[in-house]
């Protein structure tokens, strides 16, 4: 069992939008762009709890808070979630709610003629439906659930309950707010939906409530509220009969089951203790956030080892956990789950799924759109998860990305970026603070592939890169949002010719004063009294030797922004303007720059 598709419309963020799931998704994109609302809005068609919280949705959960028309009319929250895969079980459960999807066109057929329906490709599938609106009446906000099909002879639709949801086994972790009742017995709670798979019910609420409606408390006289109350009580007998206040006293709670159900809790031992030898307790919502997280997930687990088909929607389960406990967890459920869907920022989780499997969220005016991943340009399968974590994970995860031609590139323009935000705070801002990730292409030819994918993934893109032929600066100015070309033949190249004297004396006299000067390059040792084609030249070689050290980088992280290349500062400038503009200006080419 799974979810294949889910439509929502006028719900938080969203005015409109679909998305197709794959078995198990981990949703990526940036902050606000709707992760979070996609998973509720499954909650409100899935979750068994979910219309027990009242009101079911209020004006805030509207798109844009209009949870009325201009005429006057309710505006209405739409949800609809496709469910495929259905176990036997599931079948024969909702056998009258039927409908047909085919796994190649990712759609419900029109009806199920038998040559559709037989068909390899076409399975059962279910379609469930939520709808939220204003009752001006009664000056509330209602909501319910509801079978897609078949539709009944007054067009409304069949209610889908409580009972039903619990057949598709739907669990929504939200971020840090399920450990607090995790290991309680509130209804809904985790411990609570794992007695209910096991069939056990904890028949103990009287004998708690009878031994806390018995226990005395401040019936000592030094208290003095024994006598407090008897004299509350003479002074009620003059109004009423005695038997309306007769021996008041004091008792722990007048707790109902409901209310036991939400304060008992499982304590845990926490490496303390106590003056009495004892090793301290304390409640299982005191303990660490990674501890609670942890332990929360590993409950998880335990419920579909004991549903066997379970759907799971999880909010960054990387929080407060440590990289290879997130990779033991994400893998972990999703090998007992039917289904696992994650939002997350960390590129741990993702190294755990597969291109297919990452959903790349958008959001625009309103209308939610989304596209999966696919093998990155020049990545062969078996070096995926590697060439992921080392170049790919941050420009997946960030809104904009930063190509550059090689590894030098890559070390030195945002060491540029820093320097020039720690000079000039007010004008330039570092590459991190525009939501810009950095990634290597490690060719020229590579950059051109490379934009196309992230351009496909809805990112905005720009690219710096050397001198080129006319094709390939064809090829890449249509690959890319923004382009940057140098008018030079190599980077170093360009640094050398670019940075001011001063700045290339002071870094070389700086190397050789701390004997980092190659002992192989003892044809030229820079010196003061250098002369300047020789410096250069020397500098040269020296940047040629030790690429990928990050030695560029060094040498720009000590200049003003006069001694750095005119084009470098230049570039970093219209970057900045760029990333920060309200709408990005349609690609146009300028001398020297394709923006």
């Amino acid at each position: 069992m799974r979810i294949s598709r889910i439509r929502i419309r006028n719900f938080r963020g969203i005015k409109n939008g679909e998305l197709l799931l794959p078995e198990h998704a981990a949703l990526i994109g940036d902050n606000n762009c709707g992760k979070s609302t996609v998973l509720e809005a499954i909650d409100l068609c899935l979750g068994p709890e979910r219309l027990a919280k009242r009101p079911v949705v209020d004006e805030h959960d509207f798109y844009a808070g209009c949870y009325l028309e201009a005429d006057g009319q309710p505006t209405e929250i739409v949800v609809e979630v496709v469910i495929v895969d259905l176990n036997d079980e599931q079948k024969r459960h909702f056998q009258s709610n039927l409908e047909w999807w085919n796994r190649e066109t990712n759609a419900l057929l029109d009806g199920p003629p038998p040559e559709a329906t037989d068909a390899h490709n076409v399975i059962p599938a279910l379609r469930i439906g939520f709808s939220g609106a204003y009752d001006r009446e009664e000056d509330d906000f209602t909501g319910r659930t509801y079978f897609l099909s078949p539709d009944r002879e007054d067009g409304g639709h069949d209610p889908f309950r409580t009972s039903d949801k619990r057949q598709c086994g739907f669990l929504f972790l939200r971020t840090l707010r399920t450990g607090s009742r995790a290991l309680s017995l509130e209804r809904g709670s985790l411990l609570d939906i794992i007695l209910r798979l096991q069939n056990k019910s904890p028949q103990m609420w009287e004998d708690v409530l009878v031994q806390l409606r018995r226990m005395p408390v401040a019936e000592k006289e030094e208290l003095g509220i024994s006598d407090l109350l008897a004299g509350i009580q003479n002074a009620i007998r003059s109004f009423v009969p005695a038997e309306w206040a007769d021996n008041p006293h004091m008792r722990v709670s007048d707790l109902t089951r409901e209310h036991l159900r939400r304060v008992l809790t499982v304590f845990l031992g926490t490496g303390a203790t106590s003056q009495d030898g004892a090793e301290y307790a304390a409640p299982f919502q005191h303990q660490g956030t990674g501890t609670i997280n942890t332990l929360v997930l590993a409950l998880l687990s335990l419920i579909a080892e004991i549903k066997q088909n379970v759907i799971f929607a999880m909010e960054e389960p990387e929080i407060a956990i440590p990289p290879h406990t997130q990779k033991r967890i994400v893998d972990s459920v999703c090998k007992k789950s039917a289904q696992a869907i994650f939002t997350t920022h960390s590129p741990f989780v993702l190294r755990q799924f597969s291109p297919s499997q990452i959903v790349v969220l958008q959001r625009s005016d309103g209308t939610l759109s989304a596209v999966t991943t696919e093998y990155p340009p020049a990545v062969k399968p078996k070096a995926y998860r590697v060439e992921l974590n080392s170049r790919f994970c941050e420009a997946l995860l960030a809104r904009r990305v930063l190509i550059l031609e090689g590894q030098t590139e890559y070390e030195a323009f945002p060491a540029a970026a820093a320097r020039l935000n720690e000079l000039h705070p007010d004008e330039f801002k570092t590459l991190e603070e525009l939501g810009i990730a950095t990634i290597d292409a490690r060719t020229d030819s590579q950059i051109a592939p490379l934009g196309n994918y992230f351009k496909k993934l809805g990112k905005t893109v720009f690219a710096v890169f050397d001198q080129q032929e006319a094709g390939q600066q064809s090829q890449i100015m249509g690959a890319v949002h923004h382009g940057f070309e140098s008018s030079e033949k190599g980077f170093e190249r360009l640094v050398i010719n670019g940075t001011a004297e001063a700045a290339l004396r002071r870094f070389a006299v700086s190397l050789v004063t701390n004997n980092a000067w190659p002992t192989h390059l003892t044809k030229c040792i820079p010196a003061i009294t250098t002369a300047l084609d020789d410096l250069r030249s020397a500098l040269f070689d020296y940047f040629v030797w030790s690429k990928g050290e990050g030695t560029v980088a060094d040498l720009l992280s000590t200049c003003n922004r006069s001694e750095i290349p005119s084009f470098i500062v230049d570039t970093l400038l219209n970057i900045g303007q760029l990333a920060e503009s309200p709408r990005q200006p349609a690609e146009t080419y300028v001398p020297g720059y394709l923006i």
